[in-house]
């Protein structure tokens, strides 16, 4: 199989990273994405790989919308920074991201604070700290920050059991944040497990990790919570899964984390899935040019990495 290796530079530090790889490959469907990141490891990257598998040899269902709106990305930066980042945007939406190792609750006030006023009163602010909170942290830090009338929190807990906890903590206390349960759900094994906990009030699904576009819609069946349909730092290509994804959905109640390409200095097409007024539309992506392929010794890195997982999954995705 011929994957092509692709090394993208990000604008700003964004989970622990500054550049993003991952290969892509075409197939009879169209082209393909598989970038798992580097802490994870079979059978985990296996998820990752059904999902590419999907886009390039089966395609997506067909669509009920032929637009998604999408939110604005921030990552740990400045205040003033974070202002004109959003304020640029053109989304409604924006997710902050807080917890950034080194920070502390003041910067994380000041970004969505900044957010907040660039947004104004009707726009939406939603912040994501990446399960880095224990209870006791996340219940102070977000009855401080719930001063902005945030959307939602996503995982400020790392734990299903801590989530459920902590909801019940903030209803007790009257601070009024719901909770968006990411990594619980992608990474835990057992994502019924979110429910049976009562620990979201909101599903985040993300194509790859999950398995791919089909098997995300059957999750979203069986969870019966309100989704947010969010990427996995991909380029363009690997975002049109995230895209088809919320076409596809029965309901999209809230805005998509898919804007995420204009978190790079480049992409691997020169018409990139980027929004326009908050909104990105359904369409397939093909890679153009060279400048995004990486280097031998990446390329090398990649297809070892594809070369662990068993042969029936690399010859039919399962």
């Amino acid at each position: 199989m011929n994957l092509q290796a692709f090394s993208l530079p990000l604008r700003n530090r964004f989970r622990g990273i500054t550049v993003r790889e991952g290969v892509l490959f075409a197939g009879p469907a169209g082209w393909a994405e598989w970038s798992p990141f580097y802490d994870y490891d079979y059978p985990e990257i296996g998820h990752w790989w059904r999902a590419a598998w999907e886009a390039a040899y089966l395609g997506f269902p067909a669509p009920i919308r032929d637009q998604v709106p999408v939110n604005a990305t921030v990552p740990a930066i400045g205040a003033e920074a974070a202002h004109r980042l959003v304020a640029a945007s053109g989304c409604r939406t924006a997710k902050v991201k807080v917890a950034e190792p080194g920070q502390t609750l003041a910067d994380d006030l000041d970004r969505v604070e900044a957010v907040r006023a660039a947004l104004g009163p009707q726009g939406r602010v939603r912040v994501d700290a990446n399960g880095a909170w224990d209870v006791d942290d996340a219940q102070r830090r977000l009855t401080a920050l719930a001063r902005f009338d945030l959307e939602y929190a996503e995982q400020p807990c790392a734990t299903a059991e801590e989530l459920a906890e902590l909801r019940v903590r903030l209803a007790r206390a009257g601070v009024q944040v719901p909770i968006a349960a990411d990594e619980s759900i992608r990474r835990s094994g057992d994502p019924e497990r979110v429910v049976a906990l009562a620990a979201a009030d909101i599903a985040v699904l993300k194509v790859q990790p999950l398995g791919g576009v089909r098997r995300c819609l059957e999750l979203a069946e069986r969870l019966g919570l309100p989704v947010v349909v969010s990427s996995a730092l991909e380029s363009s290509v690997g975002l049109a899964a995230g895209v088809a994804l919320a076409a596809a959905l029965p309901e999209l109640p809230y805005a998509c984390g898919l804007n995420t390409a204009t978190m790079f200095t480049a992409d691997v097409s020169d018409d990139p899935l980027v929004a326009v007024d908050g909104m990105i539309s359904v369409r397939p992506v093909t890679p153009q040019g060279t400048t995004w392929q990486a280097d031998p010794a990446t390329q090398r890195r990649w297809q070892d990495r594809w070369s662990v997982m068993p042969d029936e999954l690399r010859r039919n995705g399962e």
